[in-house]
């Protein structure tokens, strides 16, 4: 379970607002000639540029930085070929060698807004507000750059002790829809202005509509906290913790409030705040799928705040959605042993140990972390999922009764925690224990499709609850009907339960969702020989067998292929 992903992403209809308005770095700004302009560039020029493009496509950001230099070096006044060097640059972290880049890229293609944008940024930190505040003014507010600008902008002049202006660009950017998202920003506004009244009012509205993001939730006791209002900020804390939440943002305020101190400011200047805006935006486009764009946003906000760690696991995060998990630990070693969000970076390195092979030294440095630090969460789950994978369900069950423990198993996030301590039963042949625990989970959460399948599909298996076992399973259908293992459990229910064409129907579907899965097409084989066609059960049954690199199923197809099946309904 990722819980920084869950913790610190923006709210939802951030990713809405951003919906349409962002297209991934490797298309945006690109003309529909462009392909044909590589027909104009030597052969050298073009292999790196079609290199770059795949090696930002896969954010492999090192590598497309150079290719694209090397073609943007070979021919230094084509606008394309510069322009792909500056986001490369840029995506990569190189913010200044982008900067230069974006100023030549300028000259050649004067309305380019992420250069425009890049370079405003540079001003910003250096401090030279009004230099930002012209670059910005010339972008339009009808692009999702022009809404980043805005905002941007606002910050610039809060730099320069002009509130009020900055104050009425937010009311005009509001008036497109965007006034949720933006109250966010007017209260680290505010507070980096030193306005606390208004930090507050509007840190207050930002928590009633999202009272489980933990940087909202940190931001909100902070303003609290500092204005001395330690009981409001406690309930504000105590309403995230009762949801089943934790995070070290939160906890490091909730220690400071606890012992009557008051945390400090968040936002103590403006490149703060303004990072702040480039991660929020840049979780928000990960979310919505625009990797690329993501990467760029996050790399700015570390530009701005090199000791913003969350923005750092935010980006390691993105990066391990795109399989560089090389890249990613390279990112969480550089979290210094005082941060407190180390334990968690070290806990994604360890999930990206496992991932790059070496699930063994990933288990050991997990285990360590929950042998001295037994109530870090985050830890404790992962370490529990692991196991589960290593198929040390003993082990895992233990970790996640210990998850349980720290959460008081009462809340409704907990419902995942007896799902997966659930299955880890099951699979461990304590099926009594696995039954009570997936009853629990629907018990939390009701129409979870997840749970609904696993029970159903375990009592459809067990001959048990058969009809109370289709209704579950044909409400995580409704809720799910893409899922190809969910259908496949809704047609061997109906093979249970003597249905045999809807099941054969059903099952079929199963397989065009989830094709060469063995299970499911050893499941359509016993239900084509059950419908008498005799020849296609045998063509699932060998797929399956072909298909099984475990060999369990192999291994029960083999009588089958044999000798067909009996006269009595057949069983798993």
């Amino acid at each position: 379970m990722s819980l920084l992903s869950n913790r610190l992403a923006r709210p939802a209809f951030v990713v809405l607002m951003l919906a349409g308005l962002a297209a991934p770095l490797a298309a945006q700004t690109l003309p529909a000639s462009t392909l044909d302009l590589l027909s104009m560039f030597r052969p050298s020029v073009t292999g790196s540029y079609m290199a770059g493009q795949q090696a930002l496509q896969d954010l492999r950001t090192d590598e497309a930085a150079r290719y694209f230099n090397d073609a943007a070096k070979a021919d230094w006044d084509n606008p394309v070929l510069v322009e792909r060097a500056f986001i490369g640059l840029a995506a990569d972290g190189q913010i200044g060698e982008a900067a230069s880049t974006a100023r030549h890229l300028l000259e050649l293609d004067a309305g380019n807004e992420l250069a425009e944008l890049v370079l405003a940024t540079e001003a910003l930190k250096e401090r030279r507000y009004d230099a930002a505040d012209t670059m910005l003014a010339s972008i339009g507010r009808d692009s999702f750059t022009g809404i980043t600008a805005g905002i941007l902008r606002a910050w610039a002049m809060i730099g320069d002790n002009r509130v009020e202006e900055a104050d009425k660009l937010l009311d005009d950017l509001g008036q497109g829809g965007l006034e949720d998202f933006l109250v966010f920003h007017r209260a680290l506004m505010a507070e980096a202005a030193g306005d606390n009244d208004s930090a507050i009012r509007y840190a207050g509205q930002a928590f009633d509509a999202e009272p489980t993001v933990a940087r909202i939730v940190e931001i909100y006791a902070r303003v609290l906290a500092n204005a001395g209002e330690f009981e409001q900020a406690k309930a504000a804390i105590a309403k995230f913790e009762d949801a089943g939440l934790t995070h070290p943002v939160v906890t490091i305020v909730k220690q400071a409030v606890d012992a009557g101190q008051r945390p400090g400011i968040f936002a103590a200047n403006v490149q703060v705040g303004a990072a702040e805006m480039f991660h929020g935006i840049g979780v928000a486009l990960a979310r919505d799928g625009s990797m690329d764009v993501s990467v760029m946003f996050l790399r700015l906000a570390l530009y701005l705040d090199p000791s913003a760690d969350v923005v750092a696991l935010a980006l390691g995060q993105v990066l391990d959605a795109a399989n560089q998990h090389e890249a990613a630990n390279r990112i969480y070693e550089s979290v210094p042993a005082n941060s407190p969000m180390k334990p968690t970076a070290v806990v994604r390195v360890a999930q990206n140990l496992d991932n790059i092979g070496d699930r063994e030294e990933a288990l050991r440095r997990l285990g360590n972390i929950v042998a001295t630090q037994p109530d870090d969460l985050d830890a404790v789950s992962v370490y529990g999922d692991m196991l589960r994978t290593d198929e040390q369900y003993g082990d895992a069950i233990k970790a996640y009764s210990t998850a349980l423990e720290l959460t008081g198993g009462e809340n409704v996030s907990d419902w995942r925690f007896y799902y997966v301590r659930g299955i880890a039963y099951e699979r461990n042949k304590q099926w009594p224990e696995a039954e009570a625990d997936f009853l629990k989970a629907l018990q939390l959460n009701p129409e979870q499709p997840q749970v609904l399948n696993y029970l159903g599909y375990s009592w459809i298996d067990k001959d048990m609850h058969l009809e109370e076992a289709l209704g579950m399973i044909e409400k995580a259908v409704a809720a799910m009907p893409q899922d190809g293992y969910i259908v496949d459990s809704l047609g061997w229910a109906f093979y249970k339960l003597g249905r045999i064409e809807e099941a054969v129907r059903t099952l079929e579907q199963a397989v065009q969702l989830q094709p060469n899965d063995p299970e499911i097409n050893d499941h359509l084989g016993d239900a084509y020989w059950r419908a008498g066609r005799r020849l296609e059960a045998r063509f699932q049954w060998n797929v399956a067998a072909s298909v099984d690199d475990v060999g369990l199923v192999k291994e029960r197809v083999q009588p089958k292929l044999a000798e067909g099946l009996g006269e009595q309904a057949a069983t798993q």
